[in-house]
């Protein structure tokens, strides 16, 4: 039996992002995946050596935009940590609110992506269609699109008005509709089942040895989730991680689904329980030592690690993104399944190259 060396990717019709992986194939049959990196190396965290502390906020939401408002609130409760900064309750209760808008259009990004890679055309139009719901809301509180820029060392730099909370409210509740509408068409569907349902399993040993992060991870029957650190005001919130047991494309695939759902339940509570006033305090001195933060983005866990030594400029940044847990999963995928289901495997993982190499 003759073995083939494929290419695939990082330029791909079906590759929302530059990932390569070099597919070896027996008879149409994947029998091993290596992923390859280095298209788009930016030198992010370099740059926090010669940029203000403060400046590199705005340089950490370029590290992906599609999370760039949780990758600013992440790199901000690092410093508020080492600086001994208390934020006030409502500045945290914004936070969550933004972050978790950007977790809404970001699964609807994917489910977009997801429908495109075996054909659903119109089902991908029909998810980004309700996904400018979101986006119109991220420019009408923040001023941008999808690099909002509301994070600041000490809290937020904006405010949301009784008026335009009411409008959030108010889209939500249209978005909450459209995707009920769209439930029947995305988990019960039998062309998507039958692409999806028992194609790259990733079993719940194999998801915890491989270090597998969010959605992947949960997909798989690990209830994991960094919301329950409790950080910024999760404390008063309620929510569950969303569990599937299959391991497969389509848990992935509902786990997503569910999570937008959730994350809209999310953002009614802390609008509920926003209080009044300040949306940030002034921050004096610099940050010293270390500290290491975790949050939950879209795909996964987050993590920063930040070493300060009390002057404007850091000793040393570090990002651990989730795409990048997710590679050597993905790489235990992929082998024993057709060529054709490649690009699905490969788009349930949600990856994000410019995420993983920064």
């Amino acid at each position: 039996m003759s073995k083939t060396i494929i290419p695939f990717g990082p330029q791909h019709p079906v590759l929302p992002e530059p990932i390569h992986v070099s597919l070896t194939v027996e008879d149409e049959i994947v029998t091993e995946a290596v992923p390859a990196f280095g298209y788009v190396h930016r030198g992010l965290e370099k740059l926090a050596e010669k940029k203000d502390f403060n400046q590199m906020i705005q340089v950490v939401e370029r590290v992906c935009g599609i999370c760039s408002m949780i990758h600013a609130m992440c790199y901000c409760e690092g410093l508020e940590t080492l600086m001994n900064v208390e934020v006030p309750r409502r500045a945290k209760l914004l936070r969550v609110i933004w972050s978790e808008l950007h977790r809404i259009h970001s699964h609807l990004l994917w489910l977009g992506l997801y429908a495109d890679a075996f054909g659903f055309e119109s089902v991908f139009m029909q998810f980004w269609k309700i996904r400018e719901r979101i986006m119109d809301i991220n420019e009408a509180t923040a001023g941008n699109r999808v690099i909002v820029s509301v994070n600041q060392v000490g809290g937020v730099r904006r405010d949301l008005s009784p008026s335009q909370l009411k409008w959030i409210l108010d889209e939500i509740t249209v978005v909450e509709k459209e995707m009920k509408s769209m439930e029947s068409t995305m988990l019960n569907d039998y062309t998507v089942k039958k692409r999806t349902v028992g194609i790259g399993v990733l079993t719940r040993e194999m998801a915890y040895e491989l270090g597998a992060s969010g959605p992947v991870l949960r997909a798989s029957g690990i209830a994991q989730d960094m919301r329950q650190l409790k950080y910024e005001a999760f404390d008063e919130l309620d929510f569950e991680p969303v569990v599937e047991q299959d391991g497969d494309c389509y848990a992935r695939g509902v786990i997503r689904f569910r999570e937008t759902m959730q994350s809209i339940d999310i953002v009614r509570q802390a609008i509920s329980r926003l209080p009044q006033g300040d949306t940030f305090v002034k921050v004096k001195g610099k940050p010293e030592g270390e500290i290491v933060t975790r949050v939950e983005q879209p795909r996964g866990e987050c993590l920063y690690y930040i070493k300060a030594n009390k002057t404007k400029f850091l000793d040393r940044l570090r990002i651990r993104t989730p795409t990048f847990a997710n590679i050597p999963p993905l790489a235990a995928m992929l082998p024993g399944i057709e060529l054709a289901d490649v690009p699905v495997v490969i788009l349930s993982i949600d990856p994000c190259i410019s995420c993983t190499e920064r």
